[in-house]
């Protein structure tokens, strides 16, 4: 079971969310059909293309957007006077419902990817009378472990990516939240030293999905790179504006709320983001999820493949027929 073939979008357009904030967004596929909301990583990625291809366009209304401050989305994060006090996690769900009433939407699918799957799971459990069912892959929760075990734990992995990581910092942050270290590095009113910081945060990310450096294609973009690394590190540095939640995290602590969502959760085997057991944890305090595991599969969509997430919304879709 292959990707659907590639199409463009049917409306299009940039919703004002406040804060002086436009948020893009794309309606893609039958207007009529069965509404399903694509939710990106990152947090600071962008809404690609190649998410479209995993719905049925005959069957569903796929809706895409670039959260806020990434992608076409304005003002920029790259942008250094944009004010990151209104981008938290509670803007982000603020934006989705302004987007579902803008589109005339009761009710959605709502598929997402490493960061996006939080997200989506977050609004599920604060938004659950909108959330038809939940499509999830490169599942993560936004917890304080995830963020220590993505930031410090894989250093004992990636010794010698991590010793240049750290490398970058002042001495005396070395030891505590290297996301925030990194955060305010990339606050500074120096652009060298933003851009430096930039750079050697995206390196990390890249040693740690264990592609060789610089080999990220959209790492290289400059503006990318730093609206990037400067969302990231903003949400990471802070427990992703979450709250208090126990040594799990909110999002599994509030599992039981997601009851009565019907929910599909594709993970590779060798997501690295998955040594604390996240993914097996959500699944089995959500009786109405079920897990695919992909064998010797990363954390990137590519590498989990389309097969399991194509007949996750298949089937969702014909549920609705």
């Amino acid at each position: 079971m292959g990707l659907y073939p590639r199409i463009e979008p049917y409306d299009h357009g940039m919703l004002d969310v406040g804060d002086g904030n436009h948020v893009y967004w794309e309606t893609c596929g039958n207007p009529h059909g069965k509404p399903a909301l694509v939710l990106h990583g990152g947090p600071g990625s962008r809404a690609s293309p190649g998410l479209r291809r995993f719905f049925d366009p005959a069957a569903y209304r796929i809706v895409l957007l670039d959260q806020r401050g990434a992608g076409r989305s304005t003002p920029s994060a790259a942008d250094h006077a944009t004010d990151m006090s209104v981008n938290t996690t509670a803007h982000l769900m603020a934006d989705l419902e302004r987007l579902r009433a803008h589109l005339g939407i009761e009710r959605w699918l709502v598929w997402g990817i490493s960061w996006g799957s939080a997200l989506g799971l977050r609004y599920a459990q604060t938004h659950p009378g909108v959330v038809t069912e939940l499509v999830l892959t490169g599942v993560a929760t936004g917890s304080h472990p995830e963020v220590a075990l993505l930031t410090r734990g894989l250093g004992k992995i990636f010794p010698e990516a991590f010793e240049r990581f750290v490398g970058e910092l002042p001495t005396d942050e070395r030891d505590g939240n290297l996301a925030a270290a990194y955060n305010k590095l990339l606050e500074s009113p120096d652009p060298e030293v933003r851009e430096r910081a930039a750079r050697a945060w995206t390196d990390w990310e890249t040693a740690i999905i264990t592609a060789p450096p610089g080999s990220v294609e959209r790492f290289q973009d400059p503006v990318f790179r730093m609206g990037f690394a400067r969302t990231v590190t903003h949400y990471w540095g802070n427990d992703h504006f979450l709250g208090e939640g126990n040594d799990e995290g909110v999002v599994l602590r509030d599992a039981h709320l997601l009851k009565g969502i019907p929910g599909t959760l594709v993970q590779g085997s060798l997501d690295l983001g998955n040594l604390l057991g996240i993914v097996w944890r959500l699944q089995h305090a959500w009786p109405d999820a079920e897990l695919t595991v992909v064998d010797e599969a990363g954390h990137d969509v590519e590498a989990v493949g389309d097969a399991a997430l194509v007949a996750a919304t298949d089937t969702y879709a014909r549920a609705d027929a």
